[in-house]
């Protein structure tokens, strides 16, 4: 049996498909954190204007941003193909933005909750939309790797 070396060099993983998955999920993570932080947070996050950075001032760290989230979406992909099994893309994609958010978001927010003087309102308020978020983003990886799914 034969192995190429490209499917040693990246577990079988860089592919079209994955690097679809990546970029699409990159795009929708940064609109879903718009949505949460930019548009249903942000009044919050301005009453907060000692734990926060301006509008202007964060303009100048938004490369920073978009590196965040192209790592996380990388990796979100890469576990997730790892992973993919023939069953139903719906259910898989709900379970996995679920482990997910358990696994980062509600910690992270909760770690922020103990290290900053944030109102716990706002803390469950990002929980539950980073959450959300994250089903959705789990959803959109589970319908992109759907057929590989159902054939497996």
């Amino acid at each position: 049996m034969r192995v190429h070396a490209r499917t040693l060099r990246y577990g079988g993983l860089m592919n079209r498909k994955f690097i679809v998955a990546w970029i699409v999920l990159f795009v929708v993570w940064m609109l879903g954190d718009f949505l949460v932080h930019g548009v249903l947070l942000h009044a919050d996050y301005a009453q907060l204007p000692n734990l926060y950075r301006t509008e202007h001032d964060s303009q100048a760290y938004f490369p920073f941003m978009l590196l965040a989230h192209l790592i996380m979406a990388g990796a979100f992909v890469w576990i997730f193909a790892r992973g993919v099994e023939a069953k139903s893309w719906v259910a898989q994609g709900v379970r996995f933005g679920i482990a997910v958010a358990l696994l980062a978001m509600v910690p992270v927010y909760l770690i922020y909750y103990a290290v900053q003087p944030l109102p716990g309102s706002l803390v469950v308020r990002q929980m539950v939309f980073a959450g959300i978020l994250t089903v959705v983003l789990g959803l959109v990886v589970a319908w992109l790797y759907r057929s590989r799914a159902a054939s497996a």
